[in-house]
């Protein structure tokens, strides 16, 4: 059934999945493993590479036009977007939706403003085996400039300011702690 995985509630599915809460997950950067490598097509064929984005960081959005919380958070999202231009890229990844021209739709109606990987079949999401489970929608990724996982944020966004102020704290360099404001 498509909506698997897209909930608000927390719980257990038949694969052992536990759904996320929104709670932050960051990563020292002594510890971030590997660089995360993805390429593939975006909604409109054109191939994307997570290694053009390098020097900044990186926030990867997991969403899809069928899930209500994707729907519900994307105004955050796309504020968070915004107000991150310049510092960080942003790009998403579609999954599961059976046409682009769902995934566009949605594109539309909350202009986002970033690029998406299509994956109607979820397989980009193996390029973050680790920290993102097949039934990992919604969810945020944050990779720091060399393109490693510095931060996560399994389930709906708490926030806008959530999300930039975990960016940032990539982008300087600072790691598990919040900053005030």
């Amino acid at each position: 059934m498509l909506l698997t995985g897209c909930t608000s509630l927390s719980g257990t599915g038949d694969q052992g999945f536990v759904s996320g809460d929104g709670t932050v997950s960051e990563v020292a950067a002594a510890d971030r493993g590997a660089v995360v490598e993805l390429t593939g097509p975006d909604l409109d064929g054109n191939q994307l590479d997570l290694a053009d984005l390098r020097g900044k960081p990186v926030v990867v959005v997991v969403w899809g036009s069928w899930c209500t919380p994707c729907r519900a958070e994307a105004p955050d999202v796309v504020a968070a977007a915004n107000e991150l231009a310049g510092e960080a890229h942003v790009v998403g990844i579609d999954i599961r939706d059976p046409s682009v021209d769902q995934a566009k739709s949605f594109v539309r109606r909350f202009d986002v403003p970033y690029p998406s990987f299509y994956s109607p079949d979820g397989k980009a999401l193996l390029a973050f085996r680790g920290t993102l489970t097949p039934n990992a929608i919604p969810s945020f990724v944050v990779l720091d400039e060399e393109g490693r996982v510095a931060a996560s944020i399994i389930g709906k966004l708490p926030s806008t300011t959530t999300l930039v102020e975990v960016v940032r704290d990539v982008a300087a360099g600072v790691s598990g702690e919040r900053r005030d404001g």
